[in-house]
Order: C-alpha cells, then structure tokens, then sequence
C-alpha cells in the first residue's frame, strides 16, 4: 500500500503542475484580454483544485499511516529537527503543502462568488500563482529521484 500510495502522489504532482500552469496562463490571458469567464474556465479551475486537494489527502494518508520517514520523525520529534532530510518531510514538505491546498481551495470559493468576468480572471490569476509557488517550493527538487517514480 505505501508503494502504491507514494507512486500515486508523486505522479499526481505532475497533473498539479500542468493544470495548475494551464489554469493560471488561462487567468491572466483573461484577465489581461477582458474574456468572458465561461464554463470551461471554471471546469478548469475545479480540476485543478480538485487534483491538488486529493494529492493533499494523499499525502496525508502517507504522512499518518504509511511513510517510514514521518514514522521516524514523529518517534523522536526533536532529533527529527535536527536532521534535515527528517525534518522536510515531517514539518516543512507538509506544513507548505497544506498551506497550499487551502490556499487553492479558499481561491475557488472566492472566485466562485465574483460576478465580473475580468475580476474572476484578475482573482484566479493572483491567487492560484500563490499557490502554485508554495506547491512548488514545497516539492523536493534536490532529490531526483523523488521526482519520477517508476
């Protein structure tokens, strides 16, 4: 189960990612050029929420039941922070990433109640490249092998 739960969340990051730009060129290409917000935009805008939320309950699913490095850090909490691969993934991997996913999910419910076009674009454009940054920041870019698992 932890291989397979670890596969899915890292493959799923990649959907995040695409969407995620795909959504945010889309909101500033709107936002800049006045088009309409129709229901493709929307469409859009929850798959991409939607994919971030379930990579979330994922990685939460990981962090409490399976991962054999939170399982480790939560064990001995202090010595976990002073080791820093330990203490990515206990506190700062998760801590971003949960900001993050609120982040995208508070966006979605705000966009939903605007009813300017251009300000829905405006909205999802600055708020969903805030959450974009943090997912980005949380991801472990200096260990490449966590970044495509086969």
């Amino acid at each position: 189960m932890y291989q397979f739960l670890l596969y899915t969340h890292s493959w799923v990051r990649w959907i995040v990612l695409a969407l995620g730009l795909i959504v945010i060129v889309k909101s500033y290409s709107g936002w800049f050029s006045k088009k309409g917000y129709g229901k493709a935009d929307n469409a859009l805008a929850a798959a991409w929420v939607g994919f971030v939320l379930l990579n979330a309950v994922v990685g939460i699913v990981l962090y409490f039941g399976y991962s054999p490095l939170t399982k480790t850090a939560l064990a001995d909490f202090g010595a976990a922070m002073k080791n820093a691969n330990l203490r990515f993934w206990a506190v700062e991997h998760s801590t971003i990433m949960i900001l993050a996913s609120i982040m995208a999910q508070v966006a979605r419910i705000r966009i939903k109640k605007v009813r300017s076009d251009v300000k829905k674009f405006k909205l999802s454009a600055i708020l969903y490249t805030v959450a974009l940054v943090f997912i980005l920041a949380g991801i472990p870019w200096d260990q490449a092998v966590r970044l495509f698992r086969f």
